[in-house]
């Protein structure tokens, strides 16, 4: 599987892609996903990260797979792990070897 570049927060893509194409407040949002505006609005703003249940509710809501939710917050997060972690100093420990 090909890296993504610079994948989205969850959060920027729920509000390009859903709320703002459909015309929809934050706090109509999450009305409907049943979750606190508050809530919503962390995600909304990439201050909070996609959950397990935010994804099922997500997925009810919008439609895509709880798996692809969860997967897109994945992707966000080793995209910012590989900026900052240095790996200078870990070394391998096990090579599997090719048959």
């Amino acid at each position: 599987m090909a890296r993504q570049h610079n994948p989205p927060h969850p959060g920027e893509f729920i509000k390009e892609t859903y709320l703002d194409s459909l015309n929809i407040s934050l706090r109509k949002a999450a009305i409907e996903l049943d979750v606190a505006p508050s809530t919503f609005s962390r995600l909304i703003n990439g201050k909070a990260d996609l959950s397990p249940d935010m994804a099922l509710r997500l997925s009810k809501a919008f439609g895509r797979t709880p798996e692809s939710w969860m997967q897109m917050q994945t992707n966000y997060q080793l995209w910012q792990a590989r900026k900052t972690i240095k790996l200078n100093r870990v070394h391998v420990i096990y090579h599997e070897r090719a048959s």
